[in-house]
C-alpha cells in the first residue's frame, strides 16, 4: 500500500493525490535544510578523524588521548541533550537549532587554535554541549508534520545525509588540508576547522528565517493544508496512556530497552567514523587525498542500503527485524576485518558492508520510539533514548583508543563491537514485542 494511502485509507483518489502533492511541498520546504545541516552536522563531528592525522605530532596526541578527545565530545552532548530537547517545546524548533548551529559552528573553528591534549579534550566537551539536541530535536520536530507511515522513509533521506557528509568528508578534508596548508599562516589541520566551522554559523542564522515550528504557524501552507497535516499527525494513536510527561518516560522500561539498543547500534557508527582514516593509514598510505577517497567509499554503500532497507520497513511496516537483521550483518562483516588485515581493497570492502548496515540500522531504529511513546513523552523520551544512545561516543571511542594503544591492533577492537552489536540486535528481537510496534491506522484508539 502506498505510505500515503496508509495515512489516508478511505479517501478517494484525488484526495490521496492531493495528500501526495501536500507531503511533497512540505517535504522540500524543510527537508533540503535539514539535509545541508546535517552533512555540516556529521562533517564539524568526524573531521578530527582527518585532522588527528597530522595534528597528533604538533601538540603530541597520543592514540588513547585521541580517543578521549573524540569520546569527550558525546559526554556534553549527553548532558545537554534532554534539557535542550525539553526546552525546545517550550522556544520552538526555530530557535533552538539556530542556537545549536551558530554555537557548534564557533566552537569548531576555536578547536584550530588549540594547542595541546588536554586543550582538545576541553572544547571537544564544549562542541558536544552545543551540539546537543541537534538530532533527537530534529527527530521530534519531524513528528510534528510527518505521520508514522512516511517517517520510516523521512527518517531515513535525514539520516542519509550524514551518509552524505560520510562520503564527502574525506575528499574535502583531503582536498582541504592538501590545498590550503600555510593559509593565514595556518597548519593544514587548523584551516580544516576554520573552513568547515564557518558555514554551521552561517546555516543557523538563516534557519531563523526559513523554518517554521508546526504546521499551523506555516505562513506557506494554505488552511486546508494546515488542518489536513494536523489531522493526520494528531489521529495516531499512542501505545500507552495519552498522559503524562517526563516523569513517566523514566518509569517506562521500554525506554530504556530502546536506549541500550541504540547505544549498541551506535558503537558501530562511532567506531566507523572515528577509526576509519587510521585503519587505512596502517596500510602505509600516506597521501590525504587517497585517504580521504578511500574513506568514503563505506558510506556511499551504507547510502544505497539505507534508502532501500527504509523502503522495505516501510511496505511491510516492519521495524524490529529490519533493524536486528542489519546489526547482526553489521557485526558479520567487523568480525570478519581481523581476517582481511593483509588485504587493503578486502578491508575497505568489509568496511563497506558494516558501515551499510550499521547506519541502515540507526535510520530504521528511529522508526520505533515515535511508535512507543505518546506525544506528551515524545520529547523527553526521544531525548533520553538518544542520550543513552550517544553514551556509545564516550565509552566505545575511549575503548577502542585504550586497546589500539595497548596492543596496536584495531582488529581487536572491531572484534569488541561486532559482539556488542549482536548483544544488541538479541536485546531488541527479545525484549520489544511485536505488538508494541504495529502500525496505528486513522481512528483507531490507544491500546
Amino acid at each position: 500500500m502506498n505510505p500515503i494511502e496508509q495515512v489516508l485509507p478511505t479517501t478517494s483518489e484525488h484526495a490521496t493525490t492531493k495528500a501526495r502533492n501536500l507531503y511533497r511541498k512540505v517535504i522540500w520546504r524543510l527537508m533540503p535544510y535539514l539535509l545541508i545541516a546535517f552533512v555540516f552536522n556529521a562533517i564539524d563531528r568526524i573531521n578530527l578523524s582527518f585532522a588527528k592525522l597530522n595534528m597528533a605530532a604538533d601538540i603530541g596526541l597520543s592514540d588513547a588521548a585521541y580517543g578521549i578527545g573524540a569520546g569527550i565530545f558525546y559526554l556534553g552532548y549527553i548532558l545537554f541533550e534532554i534539557p535542550s530537547n525539553l526546552y525546545m517545546q517550550r522556544v520552538g524548533a526555530r530557535a533552538t537549532l539556530t542556537r545549536i548551529m551558530v554555537l557548534w559552528g564557533l566552537i569548531t573553528v576555536a578547536i584550530a587554535f588549540v594547542t595541546t591534549p588536554n586543550q582538545l579534550i576541553a572544547v571537544r566537551f564544549l562542541l558536544g554541549a552545543a551540539e546537543a539536541g541537534f538530532f533527537a530535536g530534529v527527530i521530534l520536530y519531524l513528528t510534528y508534520w510527518f505521520p508514522s507511515a512516511l517517517r520510516g522513509r523521512i527518517t531515513a533521506i535525514f539520516y542519509m545525509s550524514a551518509l552524505v557528509a560520510g562520503i564527502i568528508s574525506g575528499p574535502l578534508a583531503g582536498w582541504i588540508m592538501t590545498s590550503f596548508n600555510g593559509w593565514m599562516g595556518l597548519r593544514d589541520w587548523q584551516v580544516l576547522f576554520v573552513l568547515e566551522g564557518i558555514p554551521a554559523v552561517l546555516l543557523g542564522l538563516f534557519g531563523w528565517f526559513w523554518l517554521t515550528d508546526k504546521p499551523s504557524q506555516a505562513t506557506w501552507l494554505s488552511d486546508s493544508e494546515k488542518q489536513a497535516i494536523i489531522r493526520a499527525v494528531e489521529v495516531e494513536p499512542a501505545k500507552s496512556s495519552a498522559r503524562g510527561g517526563f516523569s513517566e518516560v523514566l518509569r517506562d522500561p521500554r525506554v530504556y530497552i530502546a536506549g541500550l539498543t541504540f547505544f549498541f547500534i551506535n558503537c558501530g557508527s562511532h567506531t566507523v567514523s572515528y577509526w576509519m582514516p587510521t585503519l587505512i593509514r596502517g596500510f602505509g598510505v600516506e597521501d590525504m587525498k587517497t585517504i580521504g577517497m578511500l574513506s568514503s567509499l563505506p558510506f556511499i554503500g551504507a547510502l544505497c542500503g539505507m534508502y532501500l532497507l527504509a523502503r522495505s520497513s516501510d511496505k511491510r511496516q516492519e521495524r524490529r527485524w529490519h533493524v536486528g537483521l542489519t546489526m547482526l550483518a553489521s557485526a558479520i562483516s567487523f568480525f570478519l576485518l581481523g581476517f582481511a588485515q593483509a588485504s587493503l581493497p578486502l578491508t575497505v570492502l568489509l568496511l563497506s558492508l558494516g558501515a551499510a548496515t550499521t547506519f541502515s540500522a540507526i535510520s530504521l531504529f528511529w522508526t520505533i520510539p515515535p511508535a512507543l511513546l505518546t506525544p506528551a513523552k515524545a520529547a523527553g523520551g526521544i531525548a533520553l533514548i538518544s542520550t543513552m544512545g550517544n553514551f556509545a561516543g564516550v565509552v566505545s571511542q575511549m575503548a577502542v583508543g585504550a586497546i589500539k594503544s595497548a596492543t596496536g591492533n584495531l582488529y581487536m577492537a572491531f572484534d569488541v563491537i561486532a559482539a556488542v552489536l549482536v548483544i544488541g540486535a538479541l536485546l531488541l528481537l527479545i525484549a520489544i514485542p511485536a505488538h508494541c510496534l504495529e502500525a496505528r491506522r486513522p481512528g483507531t484508539g490507544a491500546d
